[in-house]
């Protein structure tokens, strides 16, 4: 199978696939946060939020640092700019071809009523 997508991308798109990981970047970026308070909010345990966390990381979403016993999270620098951008482009694509669909059936149309009229 021939893939196309940057191993990147496989991450950001793997982590963004779970509700809780999108809250958690939605909670981000209204304030950085503690991996306990996440865990607090979310109404899970602490284990469970760190892989969640660490997934994110992975991606390049959220960086955490330890400060004394507690690691804060905060969004990544890049943030989804790649993401956008790969979207935007399959984006472009689905849309020349809806595009060109609509011509063909608009022809189609045409057609059929020059046919009835005759």
């Amino acid at each position: 199978m021939v893939q196309y997508a940057s191993r990147a991308l496989d991450f950001s798109f793997a982590a963004l696939s779970d509700v809780t990981r999108r809250g958690i970047i939605d909670q981000l970026g209204r304030a950085d946060s503690s991996i306990t308070s996440l865990a607090e909010e979310f109404g899970m345990t602490l284990t469970g939020m760190k892989k969640h966390v660490q997934v994110l990381e992975r991606a390049g979403l959220v960086v955490t640092r330890k400060f004394g016993r507690v690691r804060i999270c905060r969004l990544g620098k890049q943030g989804l700019q790649r993401e956008a951008e790969w979207i935007e482009a399959h984006r472009k694509l689905f849309e020349e071809r809806f595009d060109a669909l609509d011509e063909i059936i608009s022809e189609m149309k045409q057609e059929k009523s020059d046919g009835s009229a005759s």
